[in-house]
C-alpha cells in the first residue's frame, strides 16, 4: 500500500505538470514542469523524500528498460538517419563528454564546499 501512495504523489505530479504544460504557453516539455513541481514540493517540505523514495528508486531501476522502445524506432528509422549519421554521432560524442565533464567539475566543487564547511 506504501508504494501505492509513493506513485500517486509521482503521478499526482506529473499530471500537474502535464495541465501546466497545456496553460503556459512555453515551448518546454511537461518532464520539466514535473521536475520543477517535486523540487518546489520537496524543497518546501510539502512532500518528504522518504513519502516518494521507493517508488522512485523502482522507477530508477528499471529506467534502462524505458530506452528499449526508443532505440527500436532509432532502427527501424536508419534509413532517413543515415544520411546525417556522421554528424549525428560527433554531436552525441560532444555533448556526452561535455555533460561528462560538467557534471565532474560539479561534483568536485560540491564535495570542495563539503569538506571546507567540515572544517572550519
Amino acid at each position: 500500500m506504501k508504494y501505492v501512495k509513493q506513485f500517486g504523489i509521482l503521478l499526482s505530479v506529473t499530471l500537474a505538470a502535464e495541465f501546466m504544460e497545456s496553460l503556459v504557453p512555453l515551448p518546454v516539455p511537461a518532464s520539466i514542469y514535473g521536475l520543477g513541481i517535486m523540487l518546489a514540493l520537496l524543497a518546501g517540505g510539502l512532500v518528504k523524500v522518504e513519502s516518494v523514495k521507493g517508488c522512485a528508486d523502482f522507477l530508477i531501476e528499471i529506467m534502462p528498460l524505458m530506452f528499449i522502445p526508443a532505440a527500436v524506432g532509432l532502427m527501424d528509422s536508419y534509413h532517413e538517419l543515415k544520411d546525417i549519421l556522421l554528424p549525428l554521432i560527433a554531436v552525441v560524442v560532444v555533448t556526452t563528454l561535455a555533460v561528462m565533464a560538467v557534471t565532474g567539475k560539479c561534483a568536485q566543487g560540491i564535495i570542495r564546499n563539503r569538506k571546507k564547511r567540515e572544517n572550519g
